[in-house]
């Protein structure tokens, strides 16, 4: 079945980085727009960014931009998140998401990753 597997996670000091990585199987992954949600204790998800499936457009969430980019390359079915200048407040659980472009109802959802800021 559809795959798509999460990593980079870890605790960081406030001010460093991380890169998250997700790793697609099983899709074509061409055709998906690829976003990362983060979620936190008693926090809804929230969506943090997204990458489109032609074209590679982006767009983030206000609170992480400047700090966070997001990639894809299409020939390794891999989805990157580039978080720089962590803060406290970026401590969250973070998902990996595959939407189709077209058929938007068929989406797929990573198992998470744990992201903690602290000092």
């Amino acid at each position: 079945q559809v795959q798509l597997v999460e990593s980079g996670g870890g605790l960081v000091q406030p001010g460093g980085s991380l890169r998250l990585s997700c790793a697609a199987s099983r899709i074509t992954f061409s055709n998906y727009a690829m976003s990362w949600y983060r979620q936190a204790p008693g926090r809804e998800r929230e969506l943090v960014a997204t990458i489109t499936s032609i074209g590679g457009r982006t767009t983030y969430a206000d609170s992480v931009k400047g700090r966070f980019t997001i990639s894809r390359d299409n020939a390794k079915n891999m989805v990157n998140l580039q978080m720089n200048n962590l803060k406290p407040e970026d401590t969250a659980a973070y998902y990996c998401n595959a939407q189709h472009s077209v058929m938007t109802r068929i989406e797929y959802w990573g198992q998470g990753t744990q992201v903690t800021v602290s000092s």
